[in-house]
């Protein structure tokens, strides 16, 4: 990867992270408050916040609890394809920046991925974030 290329894709991350404070409100705290089942699902560690910007399921999860992931994930994708193309940037690029800072956002005791992948709670310091996260 040359500089110029490193550059454009730092750039495009930095401009996306504005963009994507601003949707983050869409994304989080609005749908705990419209479905009860993602509130608590988020509250008892069933569901947390991934890298790639997404929820995933933590451990198996019921097939109800399947179809709740799935659709927020449907919500999330068509928002972060909207602003993505407004900023010039790939769908992953701009999820991965929310996925950075939606966990950023997440509060003691929820659980979001690590770098490694593993699943975390997190604690009352900042939550573990990828190196490339801006």
């Amino acid at each position: 990867m040359t500089v110029s290329t490193k550059s454009t894709l730092a750039f495009r991350a930095l401009a996306a992270v504005g963009a994507a404070s601003l949707v983050l409100g869409a994304l989080a705290a609005p749908a705990a408050a419209r479905d009860p089942a993602y509130a608590a699902a988020k509250s008892s560690g069933q569901v947390g916040e991934k890298m790639d910007g997404y929820i995933g399921i933590v451990g198996s999860g019921s097939p109800e609890l399947r179809r709740l992931v799935d659709d927020i994930n449907i919500k999330r994708k068509a928002v972060y394809a909207e602003k993505a193309k407004a900023q010039h940037a790939t769908v992953e690029e701009y999820a991965f920046t929310s996925g950075c800072l939606l966990i950023a956002q997440t509060s003691p005791g929820e659980k979001y991925q690590a770098p490694d992948g593993s699943w975390k709670t997190r604690g009352s310091g900042a939550p573990e974030r990828d190196p490339r996260c801006p």
